[in-house]
């Protein structure tokens, strides 16, 4: 592979594909806001994205939002990258004692525990609307999933005995998951918006993928014609939500997705089964300029990369300026289930001119080299 350590990484990550028994998946950080944000959204998003976030939001604001979105988080864990460039680079006809103990070393850099890479991501268009009370949404998205893994570990040595070439070879897997959404939300709000419910029926056209792709020294890692095709099927999902404002300066959120385990059939044969995800929040405005927010995941989702769980952390902070115009977040994140990993910082900026609002954020992992972004356009009435 000739390329830089993050693109090497997205092109792994986009042939991401699944096994044939996974429960549950991790809860995918959708638009800039939130991103910018830690990734808190279930208490403070009440845009068109509360379709995603929480359908209770809808109903917390009198406005129609029209939102296009994308973003995505990609992870390099215990430097699997750099060790694969350097299996790239690996010159197999230096037939040295030297040059062998050098190939043996890539090989267990490759081969350590949680030497990984993972990737989510999301995209679509959101629609929100009103009539009173009542909140209507309603979204076309497609949110992604996937891991690669050693499957078989890579090995260094000389088959043709001392002074032959040297091989280090070896496999990794590769599985991901895509669900397509077609999204219906609807959420009703109480005592003047003390209290809301919502509800998102989906149907969830479901992509699994299965694959692998072989590690060889001296040639590059190619993933374009090893994920496979993708096993499509087809079935719904039901998220509820609720949020509860008992002050203007306070809201408590909660969600739980895909309460009704949408089950899809997986590569290679099997299912693949959404267990529940629950994630609750809170956001508290100590001046109306002012948002400070954050979430947690009350369940333990499992990832695509066997041994690896995903349970957030999310805190986030958002300083608005001269009505709205320019919006500065930042936030930050951690992995409950991964004592190792740090807090991740993240930021975010947001440019609102009459009716029309544009928003970005990101942000990096300077130890796991993990990065994400998103960005979105929308138009609020």
């Amino acid at each position: 592979m000739r390329c830089s350590s993050p693109l090497r990484i997205g092109v792994l990550l986009a042939a991401s594909a699944l096994p044939s028994h996974v429960s549950a998946a991790e809860f995918v950080i959708a638009g800039p806001r939130a991103m910018g944000m830690g990734g808190a959204g279930v208490a403070v998003t009440t845009n068109a994205l509360a379709t995603y976030w929480n359908p209770a939001g809808l109903a917390m604001t009198q406005t129609v939002d029209i939102r296009v979105q994308g973003g995505g988080l990609a992870i390099d864990r215990r430097g699997l990258g750099d060790a694969l460039h350097d299996l790239e680079n690996f010159n197999t006809s230096d037939t040295s004692s030297d040059n062998l103990a050098r190939g043996q070393s890539i090989a267990d850099r490759i081969n350590q525990p949680g030497a990984t890479v993972s990737v989510n991501g999301s995209a679509g268009l959101y629609l929100k609307g009103h009539l009173g009370e009542h909140a209507l949404g309603f979204n076309v998205s497609d949110v992604a999933t996937g891991g690669g893994f050693v499957s078989t570990p890579v090995q260094a040595s000389q088959p043709g005995g001392a002074g032959t070439p040297i091989t280090v070879a070896g496999q990794m897997a590769l599985r991901g998951l895509e669900a397509r959404q077609l999204a219906f939300s609807y959420a009703y709000a109480f005592s003047d918006k003390t209290f809301s419910i919502g509800v998102t029926a989906k149907v969830i056209q479901g992509a699994a993928y299965r694959g692998s792709t072989d590690l060889q020294g001296g040639s590059g890692v190619s993933t374009t014609d090893h994920f496979g095709k993708p096993n499509i099927s087809t079935t719904y999902g039901i998220d509820i939500g609720a949020i509860y404002r008992p002050s203007s300066w306070i809201r408590f959120g909660i969600v739980a997705k895909d309460i009704n385990q949408p089950t899809f059939d997986a590569a290679e044969g099997g299912e693949l089964k959404l267990e529940p995800q629950v994630r609750a929040g809170v956001a508290i405005n100590p001046y109306s300029t002012l948002t400070l927010t954050a979430d947690v995941d009350a369940t333990s989702n499992k990832t695509f990369v066997p041994g690896e769980k995903s349970q957030l952390l999310s805190l986030g902070i958002e300083q608005t300026i001269l009505s709205e115009f320019l919006s500065f977040r930042v936030g930050t994140f951690k992995n409950m289930q991964d004592a190792s990993t740090p807090f991740v910082p993240t930021a975010g900026l947001g440019v609102r001119w009459f009716n029309f609002r544009a928003d970005a954020g990101g942000g990096y992992d300077f130890r796991e080299k993990g990065a994400l972004v998103s960005a979105s356009i929308s138009l609020t009435f």
